[in-house]
């Protein structure tokens, strides 16, 4: 329990000294109390790494990902996060740090405060030693089957700035089954059902450097739409793909940019924008 609790339960400080100095209890950091001699359970942990951090102190990370049930990987500290304004701690095995990242809307529903599985792993990421810690911090839950891809890739969609950025999304595509499922075939498929009209086939342009292929466009309504995978955000591809939408733009088209992990986690939004720039290039849906 935390020292708090122990006043409000009646205990006076007094007590609680004499307790400690008797070797009955013991100190955990420095806000909380073990009523025995014992190793701490690691629950027990995990409660005084919360109640180090104060009201709004919530499991973060790795060490949220542990206590929501991971197995098979132990964090080397207890990672807590606060808002600003609350004074950060550090201890043997504790590390409680102030983000700009806390919401209380991360919050898990139940059990030992700490944030959502889904937001845990990709901060678990985020902080992780190495890329491959990260991307196995990404793996393990829905390995697990504590959350799903799709809902790690929405909590990723929140990160705007990270160095693994580029990382996490390519390890979440492939946790979503790759780029497989969005073909020329299964677009043009999802445009039936939605009753807009097909895609052309094998659009070809040609510009100063040659020939070049655009992934979808619709010819008749002068909209382009380019699906982004992991690779268009590598140095030798930014160039060339800007270079190419320029071109696409000054012939009259509209250029839409889908990125890969959006379109899976995202569809309705994306398609409704195909929908709005079909529209404004002329096409009416059947009455």
């Amino acid at each position: 329990m935390s020292r708090s609790q122990a006043y409000a339960a009646g205990l006076t400080r007094g007590e609680v000294r004499a307790q400690l100095r008797a070797g009955r209890w013991q100190r955990v950091w420095t806000r909380s109390l073990c009523l025995h001699t014992g190793a701490v359970p690691m629950e027990g942990q995990h409660w005084a790494a919360v109640f180090e951090g104060g009201d709004r102190a919530m499991l973060d990370g790795a060490s949220s990902l542990v206590a929501s049930g991971m197995k098979g990987f132990e964090p080397a500290t207890h990672r807590v996060s606060v808002p600003r304004g609350v004074v950060p701690l550090r201890g043997p095995g504790l590390d409680v740090r102030r983000t700009r990242r806390w919401s209380s809307a991360d919050l898990a529903a139940s059990g030992v405060p700490r944030t959502r599985v889904p937001v845990a792993a990709v901060r678990a990421a985020m902080w992780a030693v190495s890329d491959r810690q990260a991307a196995l911090l990404l793996t393990m839950p829905v390995q697990q089957r504590m959350t799903t891809a799709e809902l790690i890739g929405r909590a990723l969609l929140a990160v705007r700035r990270d160095r693994r950025r580029e990382l996490m999304h390519a390890v979440v595509v492939d946790l979503l089954g790759g780029v497989g499922s969005l073909g020329e075939l299964d677009v043009a498929r999802e445009c039936r059902r939605r009753g807009l009209p097909e895609p052309d086939r094998q659009a070809v342009r040609r510009g100063r450097d040659g020939r070049y292929y655009l992934d979808i466009c619709w010819d008749a309504y002068g909209l382009v739409v380019e699906v982004d995978g992991i690779h268009h955000s590598w140095a030798t591809s930014v160039v060339p793909d800007a270079l190419r939408q320029n071109e696409v733009v000054l012939r009259d088209a509209r250029v839409l940019r889908l990125p890969l992990l959006g379109l899976r986690i995202a569809a309705d939004d994306f398609f409704d924008q195909v929908e709005r720039g079909l529209r404004a290039g002329g096409w009416l849906a059947a009455a």
